[in-house]
């Protein structure tokens, strides 16, 4: 028997052919040559039947020119039941946010120019005066992440001398970054006090000494300790650490403005609640429970501020443009705490009754059985993710394809398609998650249901 991979065609020829001219016809020659390269490589390896007819390689390598010309970083449709999903980009912004980014990105900005002035300015006034009527703090400082905002304040507060922590706090946040790890990266010397589940106010007394700088009070937002425990607050160490003559530094983490409890989301501090209790400095992230970009959010005292802001490692952490832009629009919601609620897609998601989720559910049910796809609702309890609320189980409901097919395969369909669809197995079957999907996600929820499941798949 003939092996078909003699008779495959140059890469030359295959370039100059007939039916490749359309596609020469709308992308760089350069681009369809490696499309090409890549169609015949894959037949080669057998990868893929060898085509026989010149359409059928138009088609090899038209697929393989849409694999080139598509982005790394794509829109996915987050049906995990996780609303803050790290591995998917955390918060999606608001509209207010996106368009606040539109009009910065088309032209020039006064980024750091005095418009009153007309001399150069700084980018670091900008969101100050937004952060500082919403935390009550009296002055702020925005870096690219929660973790650079404490590695600056330790760096700038505390480098070569010692910050005192509680080993209970000493967590791991995602991608296998711990604060330890992250307090050394910042020049200052760890002393732990206390046990893993228990630490009282005397151990940090004792710890004191002529070298301490800061008092760090890290809050554990992605887990819960229960049990035989105790910590110590933020309203009794700040009473110690101004006996010591040093600030007391608490990172907040996943930086929550407006409290939630209204809506069964109970102990994660507020910005403002930290710094009446005492805090220096609070950092915080902008792209969690906040529901901004990426960002790391520095409030307190303006003398500490002034510290990090002078800096040199400031100017590495800064952020740009884009970000600030969209910031400022985020944190200008808050103003009407039941506009941020409703705008501000992460805390929609964490605060829509059950009754709303439910009825979009049913919608959706029926939308796609116009195509041919048969699917059931399901009880189903969401998590707010992002690190935030570790013991919260979120009332939820999801849909999950009615069909006798492997539930891994789907899965591959769907996260595979356009745009991506990422769910969750359980209990033998797919989940599609509702909760964590923006309620105006729900007609691109069903052309990707289609797409991969509906009679035309």
């Amino acid at each position: 028997m003939s092996d078909s991979r003699r008779g495959l065609p140059s890469g030359g020829a295959l370039l100059d052919s007939e039916a490749l001219r359309p596609l020469l016809a709308r992308a760089p020659r350069a681009l369809v040559a490696h499309a090409v390269r890549a169609a015949v490589d894959a037949a080669r390896r057998r990868a893929v039947p060898v085509p026989a007819e010149p359409s059928e390689w138009a088609r090899a390598v038209e697929a393989e020119l849409a694999r080139l010309e598509r982005p790394s970083l794509r829109r996915v449709l987050n049906c995990t039941g996780v609303v803050l999903h790290t591995n998917l980009g955390r918060a999606p912004l608001p509209d207010a946010a996106i368009e606040a980014v539109r009009r910065v990105a088309t032209g020039f900005t006064n980024l750091e120019y005095d418009l009153e002035r007309g001399t150069r300015g700084s980018r670091y006034v900008h969101c100050v005066s937004l952060l500082r009527e919403l935390t009550g703090a009296e002055d702020a400082l925005v870096v690219n992440n929660g973790a650079s905002a404490l590695v600056l304040a330790l760096h700038a507060l505390a480098a070569g001398r010692e910050a005192i922590v509680s080993r209970g706090e000493l967590i791991e946040i995602g991608g296998s970054f711990r604060i330890p790890d992250i307090m050394a990266a910042s020049g200052a010397t760890l002393v732990e006090v206390g046990t893993t589940n228990r630490t009282h106010l005397d151990d940090y007394r004792r710890a004191a000494r002529a070298e301490t700088a800061v008092v760090v009070k890290v809050h554990r937002s992605n887990f819960a300790l229960v049990g035989f425990v105790a910590d110590v607050s933020v309203d009794a160490l700040a009473p110690l650490a101004a006996e010591l003559g040093v600030p007391l530094l608490h990172d907040l983490g996943s930086g929550l403005l407006l409290p939630l409890d209204e809506f069964g989301l109970h102990g994660e501090p507020t910005a403002a609640a930290a710094l009446r209790a005492g805090a220096t400095l609070v950092t915080m992230s902008g792209d969690k429970l906040l529901g901004g970009p990426q960002a790391g959010i520095i409030v307190g005292s303006s003398a500490a501020v002034a510290r990090l802001r002078a800096s040199p490692l400031a100017r590495a952490l800064r952020v740009d443009k884009l970000t600030l832009a969209a910031l400022e629009a985020t944190l200008a919601l808050y103003r009407e705490p039941s506009r941020a609620l409703r705008e501000i897609p992460a805390l929609a998601m964490l605060t829509t009754p059950l009754r709303i989720v439910r009825e979009r559910a049913e919608r959706v049910r029926a939308a796609a059985a116009e195509a041919g796809i048969a699917l059931d609702i399901l009880d189903s309890t969401a998590g707010v993710g992002g690190g935030a609320f570790p013991t919260a189980e979120l009332p939820s409901v999801a849909l999950s394809p009615r069909t006798g097919e492997d539930p891994l395969a789907i899965e591959q369909r769907l996260r595979t398609g356009d745009p991506p669809l990422i769910g969750r197995i359980a209990d033998g079957r797919l989940l599609m998650d509702l909760r964590s999907l923006p309620a105006n996600e729900d007609e691109a929820l069903v052309r990707a249901l289609t797409s991969a499941l509906g009679r035309t798949a």
